[in-house]
């Protein structure tokens, strides 16, 4: 029964929350983009520490690669001390990946690597967002997706600081998730790797964690009460307050 509940748990999790990353690979670098997708789910939260992959045939469907190309780079990702194969009946691929501490001074380096793109990111990803948070307002959501939404709010606000960066992705994942819209989901996965070494980088400050938190709980109280006004309004507050914070550190 247990090995059941496992399967279904993992199967949500595909669908919910890793769809906008684990999708079709298009192009001829099957072996790369494999990797990059794994590391995307890895880096922005969708499975953390301790947390179990999904079954390699599902991956390997899902990303639309062979179960050999999977496997390689899977291995290239246990070379790196991301993840860590076990056996039995409990086991498979298991993340062990671990975000390095905040520097301010990382911050800076990764913010000369994107040199002028990064005012486009910041924009790229305020479009994105704001526009998703208006649509997932906007559109029917069933009790599951509901609650999903919440339980990712209640995930976050009850984060310890080492993990609060991955769960803050995965609650903004879930957003795009809710519009409905697989390639929005997706560009919205895209854009915030963009941003994430940044992200990460960012001292965690309890005032700011407080501000985000109250931003948080607005955003869903007007996605799950169908504002699709008060949703734009309280995201694009949320997200020009990272930016001003990003902006800050990097003077």
């Amino acid at each position: 029964m247990d090995v059941d509940v496992d399967v279904a748990r993992e199967q949500a999790r595909l669908d919910w929350e890793a769809g906008a990353i684990f999708r079709p690979i298009r192009t001829g670098n099957a072996f790369e983009e494999t990797v990059e997708r794994l590391l995307q789910a890895i880096k922005l939260g969708v499975f953390g520490p301790g947390d179990r992959l999904p079954a390699e045939r599902d991956l390997a469907a899902r990303l639309g690669v062979s179960r050999e190309t999977l496997r390689e780079a899977l291995r290239t990702l246990q070379q790196a001390d991301c993840v860590e194969p076990r056996r039995g009946r409990y086991g498979g691929t298991f993340v062990t990946y671990r975000m390095p501490e905040p520097d301010v001074a990382d911050l800076r380096r990764a913010a000369r690597d994107l040199g002028g793109a990064l005012e486009d990111a910041l924009t790229y990803r305020q479009v994105l967002e704001v526009g998703a948070a208006e649509a997932a307002a906007r559109r029917p959501l069933s009790p599951e997706q509901r609650a999903h939404l919440q339980d990712r709010l209640t995930e976050l606000d009850g984060a310890p600081a080492e993990q609060y960066r991955q769960l803050d992705s995965r609650f903004h994942l879930a957003i795009g998730e809710l519009t409905g819209s697989p390639a929005l989901a997706a560009a919205i996965a895209e854009a915030r790797m963009r941003l994430n070494d940044l992200l990460n980088a960012i001292p965690m400050l309890d005032r700011n964690i407080e501000h985000a938190a109250e931003q948080h709980r607005a955003m869903v109280r007007a996605i799950l009460d169908g504002d699709g006004d008060a949703a734009r309004r309280a995201t694009e507050e949320h997200l020009a307050a990272t930016a001003s914070l990003l902006r800050g550190f990097l003077a």
